[in-house]
């Protein structure tokens, strides 16, 4: 159904706005109001949001949450927060989900829930920590925390990307050079070879034939490539290949101790945040298992799980499992100890983004001059299978 904003006159004639879904039309709204005494002034159609992540950004819902929460800490409604939410909202998509949500709790509905019906935006954390403050009173809290931690992760995000931003730049030269040297210097030393009859090497051959395929069945490659593009993905939402996957991104030679540690923070931040505003430890387990979106993270939890259940530590769990280093169990050691368990899980998180920080530094400074040398041999071997024939006939004529 889509979803109208709303003018209204009442029976007293004061003038009220809002907004509603559950009609197709503003025939069907304008019968629906009369029904309970009210007559519609004007109705303006929402354009309903895209499921997923892609079309509402992180910062959306960030700006979103620290709104939302100094408007709670304020004392305002929820009902008049998200109406002060609507209007600001410039995202149409977002608007129409603030729009819904408003109306399910207008119906009834706790904020949980309204906010749950749109879980491909707010992700399981947030949900998670929207539960534990609407149960124990802390919805302003929550909701502070909640943007604090997703602004952080957005900013994690983007160092990551910026860090590699130099990597997929030489990748992009590399291919750009490459591909000139195959559709513009290979065919011209290919004809001049065949006009002197030089024999070619196997080297140049090769290079010669890999000119022609790409000159005269360009897009042949191009529907190869979109093809494994298309495989790879569709094999990467297979949970069995995802789950074997998310193992060996844990092994992986150079790599494995930046994935452990990135997967290991994501994991101890979550749990602590939620710990922090009351959730039980299994509860929040779950959710942190979740959001660190790592198949043998998963098992672990389920293994903590257990162990809790069973009356021991959280301390004693984590040391069963390598994946967690020394600090983050010494660190929670001393939370249990001291009852302050969520603020050293915290410190435990901020070490842990502090050493990823450095770790990615470390690894681009010994990935820059190995693509830098990488490519400078790539493009040194094409052009010695180019020139390999002229040297040959060179000292033929000598």
């Amino acid at each position: 159904m889509p979803v109208y904003e709303y003018t209204a006159i009442d029976e007293a004639g004061n003038e009220f706005s809002s907004t509603y879904s559950d009609v197709a039309t503003v025939a069907q709204l304008r019968q629906e109001l009369t029904k309970v005494g009210y007559a519609l002034k004007s109705a303006n159609r929402v354009k309903k949001a895209t499921k997923g992540r892609a079309k509402i950004k992180r910062r959306d819902v960030v700006a979103f949450a620290y709104r939302f929460a100094g408007m709670i800490s304020a004392g305002l409604p929820v009902t008049r927060c998200l109406e002060t939410l609507l209007e600001q909202t410039e995202h149409q998509g977002f608007r129409a989900i603030i729009a819904d949500i408003e109306q399910s709790i207008e119906t009834g509905s706790n904020l949980t829930d309204a906010f749950r019906k749109h879980s491909g935006v707010f992700s399981d954390f947030f949900l998670g920590m929207l539960e534990a403050g609407e149960t124990g009173g802390k919805l302003a809290t929550s909701l502070q925390m909640s943007a604090s931690y997703l602004e952080k992760q957005a900013e994690i995000k983007r160092k990551a990307t910026s860090a590699f931003v130099y990597p997929i730049v030489v990748g992009i030269v590399c291919f750009i050079v490459v591909a000139c040297l195959l559709v513009f210097i290979v065919p011209i030393f290919s004809q001049l070879y065949s006009n002197l009859h030089v024999p070619l090497p196997v080297a140049t051959q090769a290079l010669v034939s890999l000119s022609y395929l790409v000159r005269h069945w360009w897009w042949a490659v191009l529907i190869v490539i979109a093809l494994i593009v298309f495989l790879i993905q569709k094999l990467v939402k297979n949970p069995q290949i995802k789950a074997k996957w998310d193992i060996v991104k844990l092994k992986l030679p150079v790599f494995s101790k930046l994935n452990r540690m990135v997967v290991v923070s994501k994991f101890t931040r979550t749990f602590a945040m939620l710990a922090s505003v009351g959730v039980s430890l299994v509860e929040a387990l779950d959710v942190a298992s979740v959001v660190a979106n790592n198949h043998k993270m998963t098992e672990i939890t389920r293994q903590i799980q257990q162990e809790i259940r069973t009356g021991n530590t959280l301390t004693k769990a984590l040391k069963a499992n390598d994946i967690f280093p020394p600090m983050l169990i010494q660190l929670a050691d001393s939370g249990e100890q001291a009852g302050v368990l969520p603020d050293m899980l915290n410190k435990a998180a901020d070490f842990l983004d502090r050493d990823i920080d450095r770790a990615t530094n470390a690894l681009l400074v010994k990935l820059e001059p190995a693509l830098t040398l990488s490519m400078g041999v790539l493009i040194g071997m094409i052009l010695l299978g180019v020139y390999l024939p002229l040297f040959d006939y060179m000292s033929y004529i000598a």
